[in-house]
């Protein structure tokens, strides 16, 4: 049997104001057109499917173009929710969509309800056909997929039973009912077990796209939680890594941060047996565009051949100019013209105490100092002697028209 695992599809998400539907959608071409040519039973999509819990209609059309054309692939698909999606929107109609094959993973009490698959030839047991009694003397090894939605602790914890709501704890209360399950199906059978979280697993690099797990900072919850399981399918960091052999991020199938412009964007393409789990080898995504991170003077950026490259990217560029060039923008665009994100830190420029704008004003000797003192605050760049004496002379008029008053 073969699976292949994703995550953080964030259907309906931007790229600092760039709709990103499209790239999304060949994305989706590219993962239907690898379920063929693999031969890929299963799909696992380990949480925040969609970017929002309020997905636009046309994020929600995408979704179920790719669900249907997905199973028509001949894959069926498991899904859980992640922080991003609404749990109980996603979960709509889930028993019938089981039907379908597709499995949605998204509330407590199915925590250890798994998707059964026969590794040894037997009939196919799946969705909800895995609550029913098993066929007395089946004897063939099966594969379990549990799928464990996003747990927010203080909304989750009493009902997993534990008095602190922590990641931890209720992602070792979540682990401890499938360890359970697991144990009273293995008594009779080989089972083989893979797990999806939409959690951070102690160990993983985050990247700027991603939101802080917990209000204050990031909840890890540490690897061990997950020992045990044929393979964990792990999704919310959104850089493809490997914490373990058998604990992995798919990550995300595009860049969602100027950070993930140095990532590999793919995912895991896992087979398994009636042994086990037998190889676990990545699959790449193809960017529709790249990222560029350039940082140099206006004119050198402007001016270097080692640049064209980034003509057609995404950029995000930092000036290194003693002072900010006028129209800086409008001169970047003119080469790349989809600069996204413009910075302005000036090289070798001496270290200024850090006093707030207020405190500035408040030493400031005239009116004309706070006019200047105000242009050189919001465009990092001094008046020159033009826009000094354009200043000068609007004060003035507006003196005088006081003092005819």
């Amino acid at each position: 049997m073969r699976l292949l695992h994703t995550s953080d599809w964030h259907l309906g998400r931007s790229f600092h104001g760039v709709g990103m539907l499209d790239a999304q959608r060949a994305f989706v071409d590219q993962l239907v057109a690898r379920v063929r040519d693999l031969s890929v039973d299963v799909v696992l999509i380990a949480g925040d499917v969609y970017d929002r819990a309020l997905p636009a209609v046309d994020v929600v059309n995408l979704l179920d173009e790719a669900l249907v054309r997905l199973t028509g692939a001949g894959a069926q698909v498991v899904l859980t929710s992640g922080n991003h999606d609404s749990a109980i929107r996603l979960g709509f109609a889930s028993r019938l969509l089981e039907k379908g094959g597709v499995h949605l993973r998204t509330r407590l009490q199915e925590l250890d309800i798994p998707l059964l698959l026969p590794l040894g030839g037997a009939g196919n047991e799946q969705g909800a056909g895995s609550q029913q009694a098993e066929r007395p003397g089946e004897q063939d090894p099966v594969l379990a997929i549990y799928g464990i939605p996003w747990l927010e602790p203080r909304l989750v914890a009493d009902q997993l039973g534990v008095d602190t709501a922590s990641h931890f704890e209720v992602t070792r209360a979540a682990t401890e009912r499938i360890r359970a399950d697991l144990a009273a199906r293995s008594e009779s059978r080989t089972v083989h077990s893979v797990v999806l979280a939409h959690t951070f697993a102690s160990g993983g690099i985050s990247s700027d796209s991603e939101r802080d797990l917990s209000i204050g900072g990031v909840g890890a919850v540490p690897l061990d939680l997950f020992d045990g399981f044929s393979y964990t399918a792990l999704g919310h960091l959104h850089g493809r890594q490997s914490l373990s052999a058998e604990v992995r991020y798919s990550g995300s199938p595009l860049a969602y941060s100027f950070s993930e412009a140095t990532h590999q964007k793919g995912g895991w393409l896992i087979d398994v047996d009636g042994s086990g789990v037998t190889a676990v080898e990545e699959i790449l995504w193809d960017a529709p565009r790249k990222l560029a991170v350039l940082r140099g003077t206006l004119d050198g950026l402007l001016e270097s051949p080692e640049h064209a490259w980034a003509e057609q990217a995404y950029c995000h560029v930092t000036l290194t100019d003693a002072q900010r060039p006028a129209k800086a923008m409008d001169r970047m665009r003119a080469r790349f013209p989809d600069t996204l994100v413009l910075g302005f830190e000036p090289d070798g420029a001496p270290a200024a105490a850090v006093t707030s704008y207020s405190s500035r004003l408040a030493k400031a000797e005239d009116d004309l100092a706070v006019c200047c003192g105000f242009l050189e605050h919001v465009r990092s760049r001094e008046p020159d002697a033009a826009e000094q004496a354009a200043l000068t002379e609007a004060l003035e008029n507006v003196r005088l028209q006081e003092a005819s008053l």
